[in-house]
């Protein structure tokens, strides 16, 4: 089959479009879907330059978020049938076929196209779990973090059906993106704190959904809400940062998060399970409608990959096997 191979982890350079890989067989748990289109996330980039935690070496087909028809069930598995159309998350996704966790695909929404369901689980699941393990409620301030990308944009969306005044950041030729995504106010990422106790009187957000880390994740905390403020870590594009607890006791007293979608399925099947049904709910409600990603044939993948990096990009990007 086609499929991208990682050969390096010097970044999405070290890319190649190979035509022999070998086919995956699904094992205990497992679908094996044909491909019809496969979603692009920061966090490939991290993996082709070695920085994401826990990631594959060298050399490995890339990518990990994969919108197809089952053709095939592993050992154990009765639901999704072949023929289905689902959308998940697994290894060797920028391929003609790919393996996914049975537990951790969503079907494709009636009328939807794989390429248009491509986010529903990575990206608007990852959104909508952030704001509940968050404990949204209306009124509350709520900022989202790279509110321009595939989760910010689902983030904003979500916040503003539940309530929320919505403060999202991105660099400023992606702001009018995010006002037409609803967001009550839009600034400049590299100036948060300021910015974000400036619209609230100094009392801080009650909730802050963090993708960036490093200097962001710093700004994050300052700009929460002391003692009842949460912020739920979900990335860390910009590098790691750390908070210790003597700041929790005593400059920064906020409630830390994390999140990993992926994790989040396999630990906590039922609350995955949860959160499928509320957001087929809310794409019912119209909160959320099918997707518009940028699609690329699959050979280009090394150069949206860069594209990605070097953060010229808008939305959900996409390859098409």
């Amino acid at each position: 089959m086609r499929a991208l191979q990682q050969t390096a982890l010097t970044g999405p350079g070290a890319m190649r479009l190979v035509i022999d890989a070998p086919v995956p067989t699904p094992g205990p748990g497992e679908v094996l879907i044909r491909v019809g289109a496969a979603g692009v996330n920061f966090a490939d980039v991290m993996q082709t330059r070695g920085t994401y935690d826990g990631g594959p070496r060298a050399p490995y087909i890339a990518g990990f978020e994969a919108a197809g028809e089952v053709v095939a069930a592993g050992p154990g598995v009765t639901s999704p049938e072949p023929g289905a159309h689902v959308i998940g998350t697994g290894p060797g996704a920028f391929a003609e076929y790919a393996v996914l966790p049975a537990a951790g695909t969503a079907p494709v929404p009636t009328g939807w196209t794989d390429e248009q369901a491509l986010g529903l689980v990575l990206n608007r699941g990852t959104a909508l779990a952030a704001l509940r393990l968050g404990r949204v409620a209306p009124g509350e301030t709520v900022v989202v973090q790279a509110a321009a990308g595939g989760v910010g944009q689902a983030a904003v969306r979500t916040a503003k059906h539940y309530g929320a005044t919505v403060i999202g950041t991105a660099s400023p030729g992606k702001h009018e993106v995010v006002r037409a995504l609803g967001a009550d106010h839009v600034v400049d990422y590299r100036d948060l704190t300021d910015e974000v106790l400036r619209r609230t009187g100094g009392r801080g957000a009650d909730l802050v959904l963090e993708s960036v880390g490093g200097d962001a994740f710093r700004a994050a905390r300052a700009a929460t809400r002391p003692i009842t403020g949460r912020v739920v870590v979900y990335g860390m594009a910009a590098g790691e940062a750390a908070i210790t607890n003597r700041e929790l006791n005593f400059t920064h007293p906020v409630h830390v998060i994390g999140l990993h979608i992926g994790v989040l399925s396999q630990v906590a099947p039922q609350l995955f399970a949860e959160l499928m049904t509320e957001l087929a709910a809310l794409i019912a409600a119209g909160v959320h409608p099918p997707g518009r990603a940028v699609v690329h044939d699959l050979a280009d993948g090394p150069e949206v990959l860069a594209e990605l990096e070097a953060r010229a990009t808008v939305g959900k990007l996409a390859l098409r096997p």
